[in-house]
């Protein structure tokens, strides 16, 4: 076993291109699993395991601190032809998030005895309902920093997602009628739509003076109602996808649908009855800690200029993690987040490259700052 294995560019742009080619949605990502276990193995990694709901765990090196370097193998449906043209590597899951994986598995390959140790992760089900992270956080690992990979670009750090609840809202009237005859009982679906406004625009409101970032958005994604393309509706079901700040918390914005819901059912004389379907809290990192510092080192030793500390709008694996292990963690990774999910999803080749750079920079400084810190 040959621990000394250089990773040479070309060899980094062949793997990405291979893992391009192993297509893998959401809860089939057997083939790149086994790809990545194979890799590691080739790479002088240790503990190479495939966990009970899929992930590839595996170490490398050895010592503090104790790095996480967690990257999701699954894509959004529907296949991208992978082709190289000039610098661009076509491919579903080029930039979201492929690069940004592989990107880790290279830098984490750097990584000499004493050194740190590096736990590598490729998860299942990122754009899915997240089993391969939840199953993770129930781990015991004693991990000091996590570091998860998504498309940033190479020149920004993501340090902080927004939280989700997901709602269902059900809102029933008392009867239903001909629609010859309509007016002879209230119509659930217009109903609904009232209720769903009105709703919208007391969770939305006073945030005039408020960023993207650190907004509260709440979106109706989907409406269900009706049985008969000539009866009024008696009942109908709208969901709710809402987006916390990280000033915020689910448990604030649960107490204010509770009351809305309650106050414009009453209002409106129609029953309205909501259940939870999903919370996630938001999540910011510490801007001042040691992970976030060897990140704006690491930029600028490749790119000599300052990463840009960014919030996103989205909702990340980082917030699951994050918020249960009470650990640094932010999120970064090269490829373009507007590529990511698209019909000709792509990466720069030179970015990818430089990406790999940066983490491995990444991970000299972090050993420093965390030895100095621990002393």
């Amino acid at each position: 076993m040959d621990t000394h294995f250089t990773v040479t560019p070309r060899f980094a742009t062949k793997m990405l291109e291979k893992a391009l080619r192993l297509y893998t949605p959401s809860l089939s990502e057997k083939p790149m699993a086994e790809f990545l276990a194979d890799k590691c193995d080739d790479l002088g990694f240790e503990d190479i395991q495939i966990d009970e709901v899929g992930n590839v765990i595996a170490k490398k090196g050895s010592g503090t601190p104790k790095i996480m370097l967690c990257g999701h193998m699954d894509v959004v449906p529907g296949k991208v032809k992978v082709r190289k043209e000039g610098d661009s590597l076509y491919g579903r899951g080029a930039s979201d998030a492929k690069a940004p994986l592989m990107a880790m598995l290279f830098a984490a390959a750097s990584i000499q005895n004493n050194n740190g140790t590096i736990i590598f992760v490729g998860a299942v089900d990122e754009e899915g309902n997240a089993t391969g992270i939840k199953n993770l956080v129930k781990k015991e690992m004693g991990v000091d920093y996590a570091v998860f990979g998504e498309p940033s670009g190479i020149k920004q750090v993501t340090i902080a997602y927004k939280g989700r609840l997901a709602i269902n809202l059900k809102v029933t009237v008392e009867d239903s009628s001909h629609a010859s005859a309509p007016w002879l009982s209230k119509n659930a679906i217009l109903e609904s739509m009232i209720f769903a406004r009105e709703l919208k625009e007391k969770l939305e409101e006073n945030q005039e003076d408020r960023t993207k970032g650190m907004l509260l958005t709440a979106t109706m994604t989907e409406v269900k109602g009706g049985t008969s393309h000539n009866v009024t509706p008696k009942e109908c079901e709208t969901t709710f996808d809402i987006r916390i700040p990280v000033d915020m918390n689910c448990k604030s914005v649960e107490q204010k649908i509770a009351n809305l819901v309650k106050e414009i059912s009453k209002k409106r004389e129609v029953e309205a009855f909501y259940s939870i379907l999903d919370e996630t809290e938001p999540f910011e990192a510490a801007h001042n800690s040691p992970l976030v510092r060897a990140f704006t080192l690491g930029v600028m030793d490749v790119e000599h200029t300052r990463p840009k500390l960014i919030r996103k709008t989205g909702t990340g694996d980082m917030n699951v993690l994050g918020t249960q292990w009470s650990i640094p963690v932010v999120t970064y990774g090269p490829g373009d987040p507007h590529e990511a999910h698209t019909i000709d999803e792509k990466v720069s080749i030179d970015e990818y490259l430089r990406g790999i750079e940066i983490l491995k920079k990444m991970l000299q400084h972090l050993k420093r700052l965390h030895d100095r810190k621990m002393q």
